[in-house]
């Protein structure tokens, strides 16, 4: 089964101090290139995120954020969109009505239907189920993980 994660995951894995952090970091570690891939966009959102709290013993430094980021990039398969690829997740978007920073979303979305990924797991469940029902139906969180 392939399995997808998208940022909000990834950083409730590698952030200690996170609420989710526990059953993230589970199914992160149990992750393989040949079973789970995540948005080539996330590396970034994981970047910014980490390296950008509020508060100071929390902030990772930018060589810590790059270490979490060589982590990723050594168990999932990476995964972006063309510029065709692109214009149809904005169409589609569009045409259900996401609006604002949920586009991050959809872009995740449709990586997780360019890599066939079955599962889409997210903290972030509220913004997914809001996209197209091809992205909405696999959604699930960490705690439900079968890898």
């Amino acid at each position: 089964m392939k399995s997808f994660l998208d940022t909000s995951a990834l950083v409730a894995a590698f952030h200690v101090e996170h609420p989710h952090h526990q059953p993230s970091f589970d199914l992160f570690v149990r992750c393989q290139k040949s079973d789970a891939c995540c948005g080539l966009h996330s590396l970034a959102e994981v970047y910014g995120t980490l390296t950008g709290m509020r508060v100071a013993s929390r902030r990772a430094s930018g060589d810590q954020a790059l270490l979490f980021i060589s982590n990723i990039r050594e168990r999932f398969t990476l995964v972006g969109l063309d510029e065709q690829e692109y214009f149809h997740m904005l169409d589609d978007s569009a045409t259900v009505g996401i609006l604002g920073g949920a586009i991050y979303d959809a872009i995740l979305g449709h990586c997780a239907l360019k890599a066939g990924a079955e599962t889409i797991y997210t903290w972030n469940t509220k913004d997914f189920l809001r996209l197209p029902a091809a992205i909405a139906g696999r959604v699930k969180t960490p705690d439900q993980a079968r890898i």
